[in-house]
């Protein structure tokens, strides 16, 4: 079997986000699972809010066209996002934006969200999970952008308490959830590295 490339990113920046935990605990999970793991913080990627007249004017932002180059770079991409009143946070819908732009990839165009599998996670201190915010995000990345999500999911419940002393999940179901959703990825990604 190939490694495939994985990208993944958390729609938190905030210092200790459950998110992040989670992120880091399946980004431990999808290298254990033989992929090429990159692990990114949205923080090193500062972009202004979305305006057409912004970008008319100065074109789309070095930031969204360095993220837009490391998504085709990659096989897969997990994303897990915070929910923020039943949605996803501002940070990483103005993110996804910025990179549908036609300008944040060179001529001949490529989509960032074409030819290769996304799957999304969330976390919350909650009772759902965050499963508000995935319902949202997965619409907007397959029929907005035209991503293809795989249908397995991990929503995070009570995620404060979810994490062991290796900062693993290790409770059922989220643990078999969480590794039932990074070996999907990679067994879809596969099919992108032939």
């Amino acid at each position: 079997m190939r490694h495939p490339k994985i990208l993944v990113l958390a729609g938190s920046i905030r210092g200790g986000s459950i998110n992040t935990r989670l992120a880091a605990a399946m980004t431990k999970e999808l290298a254990l699972a033989d992929a090429e793991v990159t692990r990114i913080t949205l923080a090193d990627y500062p972009l202004p809010i979305y305006n057409g007249d912004l970008e008319d004017e100065h074109g789309v932002p070095e930031a969204a066209k360095t993220l837009a180059r490391l998504f085709l770079e990659h096989h897969g991409v997990l994303i897990v996002t915070p929910e923020y009143n039943a949605s996803i946070p501002a940070l990483l819908k103005n993110t996804l934006d910025w990179m549908s732009r036609r300008g944040a990839v060179g001529e001949p165009y490529e989509s960032p969200f074409h030819n290769r599998v996304f799957a999304i996670s969330a976390a919350t201190n909650g009772q759902f999970g965050g499963i508000r915010a995935l319902m949202t995000l997965r619409p907007i990345l397959e029929l907005g952008l035209g991503a293809t999500v795989i249908p397995d999911q991990l929503a995070l419940a009570r995620a404060g308490d979810a994490f062991n002393r290796t900062s693993s999940v290790s409770e059922e179901p989220a643990a078999g959830t969480l590794r039932r959703v990074t070996s999907r990825l990679v067994e879809e990604a596969v099919r992108y590295t032939l």
